[in-house]
C-alpha cells in the first residue's frame, strides 16, 4: 500500500510517499517552499536517484500538489507508474481542539471541524485544510485521513489544562491547554519500551521533543497527562525563535512602550523571541555552540537558558507523575546534539539520573545514555512522524 504524507504549511508542503507493505521504505520526499510569491521553490528526492530541485513561480497549494504528483510518475525519476499506484493520502492537521482524541478518516463533518479550528490555529488549519481539498480535486477517489498533532494530549486530566482565567473563556471560545508534537511524543514513548521491552502501561515516560519547536511531555501508563505547549505552540520551552513561557505583564509592558499592535506583538513572541533573541546569534544550535566556543556570552547564555528549561520541566513532571523510569531525548536537538543532553541531566541525582557521558557521543540512534548504574533509564530515540501519519492513514482507509 502506498501512502502519500502531507504537511501543508501557509506556504510550503512538506510530502513523503511510503510503501507500508511489510516494512515501511519512503519512495520519495521532498518539500515544495515560497508559494504564492514571485520565486517559487521544489525540491523532489526518489530513492535511489539523484534530487531534483526547482525554483519557478507556485501560486498556490494547487500548484504545489500538482508538481509533486507530476514527480511521482515522471518518466526518468518516477517512483510510480501511475497515479492509481497512490492508495491513500494522510495529513498533518495542527489543531484538532477537543473535536478529536485520535486520529479520523476525512469526510464533510471532518473538513467542518478542522475548519472551525482555524480560530484557534489560524496559522495553521487553514493551510491543512486547502491541502486536503486540493488533494481531493487532483485524487477524488483516493481516500484521505488526517492525523493531529493534539490529539495525544486529549487525557489530559481537566486540572492540567484550565488557565487561571475566568472559567467562561474556556466554556466561550476553547481557550485551555491543548498541546502539540503529539504524534511524535506517543511515537518515541512506544517505540522505546518496545526496544526495552517494557510494558508502556506499566512505566512512568518523560518525552522530550526538543528541535526548533520544543515541547516536553508526562506520560503515565501511556497516556499524556501534562504538556509544556499550551493553547498555541509559543508556551513552554524557550525555543528557537518562540519566548516560551513569559509573564503576561511583561508582554504588555513591551507592547506599550515599543507600540506593538497585536500582530507586532505576534511576530515578537513566535518570531524574534527564544535563543535568537537572547543570543542575537541564530535559532540554529549549531551556529550558538560555534558562537559559544568562539567566547560568545549571550550564546553561551542562550544554550544554558534552554537546557535549565528543560531540566525544570523534567523536575516538574516527575513530581506529577510521583517518579520517573524513562525519560527520552527526541527532535532534531534531542536526538543530535550532545552537550544539550549532558547539560540537561547533569546534577539531578535525585531523580537517580546517571547519563554516561561516551554513551552520550551519539547523533541520530535509538540508544540507552545512562550508566548501569543510573535508576531512571535515559535514552535517544529517532522520532518519524510521517510513519505515525502513514501508519494511522493504512489502519483507517
Amino acid at each position: 500500500m502506498n501512502v502519500l504524507v502531507l504537511n501543508c504549511g501557509s506556504s510550503s508542503i512538506k510530502y513523503q510517499l511510503l510503501n507500508m507493505d511489510a516494512v515501511p521504505v519512503v519512495l520519495a520526499k521532498g518539500i515544495v517552499e515560497k508559494i504564492g510569491l514571485t520565486y517559487g521553490s521544489f525540491t523532489y528526492k526518489p530513492e535511489g536517484k539523484d534530487k531534483v530541485v526547482a525554483e519557478q513561480p507556485i501560486m498556490d497549494h494547487s500548484v504545489g500538489m500538482d508538481l509533486i504528483l507530476k514527480a511521482l510518475v515522471h518518466p526518468d525519476h518516477g517512483v510510480l507508474k501511475s497515479l492509481n499506484e497512490i492508495d491513500a493520502v494522510g495529513h498533518r492537521v495542527a489543531h484538532g481542539g477537543e473535536y478529536f482524541s485520535e486520529s479520523v478518516k476525512i469526510d464533510d463533518e471532518a473538513k467542518a471541524k478542522i475548519k472551525a479550528l482555524g480560530e484557534i490555529a489560524p496559522l495553521h488549519n487553514p493551510a491543512n485544510l486547502k491541502g486536503i481539498e486540493t488533494m481531493e480535486k487532483l485524487l477524488p477517489s483516493v481516500p484521505q485521513v488526517a492525523v493531529f498533532d493534539t490529539s495525544f494530549h486529549q487525557t489530559l486530566p481537566k486540572k492540567a489544562f484550565i488557565y487561571g482565567i475566568p472559567y467562561e473563556y474556556y466554556e466561550e471560545y476553547g481557550v485551555r491547554r491543548y498541546g502539540f508534537h503529539g504524534t511524535s511524543h506517543k511515537f518515541v514513548a512506544e517505540k522505546a519500551c518496545r526496544i526495552l521491552g517494557w510494558d508502556i502501561t506499566e512505566k512512568k515516560i518523560i518525552t522530550c521533543h526538543l528541535g526548533n519547536g520544543a515541547s516536553i511531555t508526562a506520560i503515565d501508563k501511556g497516556k499524556s497527562v501534562d504538556t509544556s505547549m499550551g493553547f498555541t505552540p509559543v508556551a513552554g520551552l524557550v525555543m528557537g525563535t518562540r519566548a516560551g513561557d513569559l509573564d503576561l505583564g511583561a508582554l504588555l509592558y513591551i507592547c506599550e512602550k515599543e507600540g506593538l499592535d497585536l500582530p507586532k506583538a505576534n511576530n515578537l513572541i513566535n518570531k524574534k523571541s527564544g535563543v535568537q533573541g537572547i543570543s542575537g546569534v541564530s535559532s540554529d544550535f549549531r551556529e550558538l555552540q560555534a558562537a559559544m566556543e568562539k567566547g560568545n556570552e549571550k550564546a553561551a547564555l542562550a544554550l544554558d537558558v534552554f537546557c535549565y528549561n528543560v531540566k525544570k520541566y523534567i523536575g516538574a513532571y516527575a513530581a506529577v507523575l510521583n517518579g520517573v523510569d524513562l525519560i527520552i531525548f527526541t527532535g532534531g536537538i534531542g536526538e543530535n546534539d550532545n552537550l544539550v543532553r549532558w547539560e540537561t541531566c547533569k546534577n539531578m541525582d535525585y531523580l537517580g539520573i546517571q547519563v554516561d557521558k561516551q554513551k552520550n557521543e551519539v547523533r541520530g540512534k535509538d540508544t540507552i545514555i545512562s550508566t548501569e548504574q543510573s535508576t531512571t533509564t535515559v535514552m535517544t530515540v529517532t522520532t518519524d512522524e510521517e510513519l505515525v501519519i502513514a501508519m494511522d492513514t493504512v489502519r483507517l482507509s
